[in-house]
This record gives C-alpha cells, structure tokens and sequence, in this order.
C-alpha cells in the first residue's frame, strides 16, 4: 500500500458516500478511520456526524468529491442508455432468430408494454423539443 494515504475516504452508498477523515497520526501509526459526515449527491446535503464541526478544507474536499461523484453518475448513466439500444437489438435478434414459443409468450406482453411506454415518452419528448 502507498506509504501517503488520503486525507479522506469516501464510502460510496446508495444516494450518495459516507466521509471518513484518514489519519495516521497515533503511536502505531494504523490507519484510523473517523466517519465526519454523511451525503447525499441528489439532493446535495452534508450532514456532519455526531455533533461534528466541519472545516473548511473538509467541505471543499466533500463539494468536489460530489461534483466528480455527479459527473460520473451522469456518463454511467447516458452509458446505460447506449447499452439498452444494445439490449434491445439482441432481443429483437433472439426473437426472431432463437426464441421458442414458450419463450415468447413469457416476455411478450412485458416487453410490449415497456416498449409501447418508452415510445410514447420519447416522443412527447421529441415533439416538445422540436415545438420548443
């Protein structure tokens, strides 16, 4: 492990990390670990733990945590997207080129649904895009 570690540690969860002050600064020199605050990247709240007063350089270190964190997130997401216009090109190929009779009448109805409410969004979507 590097002999220079982080002033901080960010645990990723579900809406957002919880943010841990790194420090070696004991007389065995371990790495401790003490939790500072809690945050969440969608509504972009900080909550110091435990009555904890943040510095400055804290809050700097967990606002650009959250910028590059929302950045991430955002690529991953448009990512996803690009895949699913994949997913949906292979099960057109499954459909048409493997699937049995069984198999089709299990996910029909599903994907037809799904379908039919995708496309009815996007092209909302794209006729107030395009009326602006």
């Amino acid at each position: 492990m590097s002999q220079i570690l982080p002033p901080y540690y960010f645990r990723v969860r579900e809406n957002g990390a919880t943010v841990f002050r790194v420090s070696t600064d004991n007389r065995h020199r371990r790495i401790e670990m003490d939790q500072i605050a809690v945050i969440n990247t969608r509504n972009g709240t900080v909550r110091p733990k435990n009555g904890i007063e943040l510095t400055e350089e804290d809050q700097t270190e967990i606002d650009q945590w959250m910028s590059k964190r929302t950045e991430i997130l955002k690529k991953r997401d448009i990512d996803d997207i690009h895949r699913a216009v994949d997913y949906l090109n292979l099960t057109t190929q499954w459909a048409q080129s493997s699937a049995t009779d069984d198999e089709l009448e299990e996910v029909t109805d599903a994907l037809l649904m799904a379908m039919h409410d995708l496309r009815s969004v996007l092209v909302r979507k794209k006729s107030h895009r395009l009326n602006g």
